[in-house]
């Protein structure tokens, strides 16, 4: 298996808010991009970064070579390689980048070997705007030969990439990463909302903090967002929340202490009990500004 020197096309199943940004950063190194998704108004999108609509996933599948889902969960990209089967050649490449439940991950991997194809982990750490510049972050999983010949389609993508070990350990990394990074997200939240209730102003409060100790590269992605209350979607609430559900059934499983993710997931609970599941994650501030809200 070798990803070609002078790649022409790449596949792309899910052109949500990182698929369209995957299907950007591509674009801008001369790689024409066919795309599916089943919400066919994502396509507008990807037109406008020079890809190319595809009527289904077997289309996609069998044009590309190398083809990467962007897809909500694990169940959807089991389903879609269970039901694609027959589609998929072997020697090809299936770049996964899906935040998902890593014991399914490992299946996904084990099913797709078993008719020759090599399944990489991709998770991205970072919000679509993030890929979009390039200053996302990726979390391998898989075969380190795989991993090498993907270097090409990696490289368009970020130069920050880091390899965790074989199949599922993407997954697990990336949860890791999702739990550090959306409790910083809940404490700048908190943080802010204590300063007003104190009478101090919320840009002031902000931008005093970006200047101390207390500094997080969160202030930079998700404070003036708090501050103005702008949740133009980067990345949705709802698919932190189940992010955080995931966090803590791999914590029950291997028996890891997370009281501050039981914490986290009743505040995304209740802003998606408010109307901003579907806002981007900085919108967790709203469950503490809204005075009918309670931590359960």
């Amino acid at each position: 298996m070798q990803v070609a020197r002078y790649m022409k096309k790449v596949g792309l199943i899910g052109v949500g808010l990182l698929g369209s940004a995957f299907a950007y950063r591509f674009n801008c190194n001369g790689i024409k991009v066919h795309g599916y998704d089943c919400n066919q108004d994502t396509y507008y999108g990807l037109s406008k970064v020079g890809g190319l609509p595809c009527a289904s996933a077997s289309e996609v599948i069998q044009t590309c070579d190398q083809v990467v889902l962007s897809l909500p969960t694990s169940d959807v990209v089991s389903r879609l390689v269970e039901e694609h089967r027959g589609d998929f050649s072997e020697g090809q490449v299936l770049l996964d980048t899906t935040t998902g439940d890593p014991q399914q991950v490992v299946s996904i991997g084990q099913s797709l070997a078993e008719i020759g194809v090599h399944y990489l982990e991709a998770t991205v750490a970072g919000s679509s705007e993030q890929l979009r510049l390039g200053e996302a972050s990726l979390f391998l999983g898989g075969d380190p030969e795989t991993v090498k010949n993907a270097e090409p389609l990696l490289n368009m993508v970020t130069s920050k990439f880091f390899h965790l070990g074989p199949i599922g350990t993407g997954s697990r990394f990336k949860l890791v990463h999702n739990l550090v990074l959306g409790l910083h997200r809940a404490v700048l939240a908190e943080g802010v909302v204590f300063a007003e209730k104190l009478g101090f102003g919320s840009e002031e409060t902000l931008q005093i903090l970006k200047e101390t100790p207390a500094v997080s590269g969160v202030m930079d992605t998700k404070g003036q967002r708090m501050v103005d209350r702008d949740y133009e979607v980067q990345a949705r609430l709802s698919q932190h929340l189940k992010d955080v559900h995931l966090i803590l059934s791999e914590a029950a499983r291997v028996g890891a202490t997370t009281p501050l993710s039981r914490v986290h997931e009743s505040l995304l609970e209740q802003a998606e009990r408010l109307g901003f599941g579907q806002a981007d994650n900085s919108a967790i501030i709203e469950a503490y500004r809204n005075s009918r809200s309670r931590v359960d």
